[in-house]
């Protein structure tokens, strides 16, 4: 059987060093900002972009997209989207 929507962005949350969340609930901008800073994406620490950038560029990095393009990320991350992003920070192990 598949993981869930929130089996994986908790599986994503642990791996960046936040916590696992029992309801359902995106990403807030800090867990993203984690996840940029697994990928390598560069972000501004101290004023940290919009969520639709920084998950345009989680995309960018991990070869979803071709380009860091807000514009293209959507509001929120698809399923296959988030298995992707969890493979590849398990890549990153």
């Amino acid at each position: 059987m598949s993981p869930t929507v929130d089996d994986l962005r908790n599986e994503i949350r642990e791996t960046v060093g936040r916590y696992e969340r029992v309801e359902s609930t995106a990403f807030t901008k800090e867990a993203l900002a984690a996840i940029c800073d697994a990928v390598d994406y560069d972000i501004d620490a101290n004023r940290l972009p919009s969520k639709s950038q920084m998950r345009a560029g989680i995309l960018w990095k991990i070869g979803i997209a071709d380009e860091d393009d807000p514009e293209s990320a959507g509001s929120a991350f698809r399923k296959a989207e988030l298995e992707a992003v969890a493979a590849a920070l398990r890549d990153d192990e």
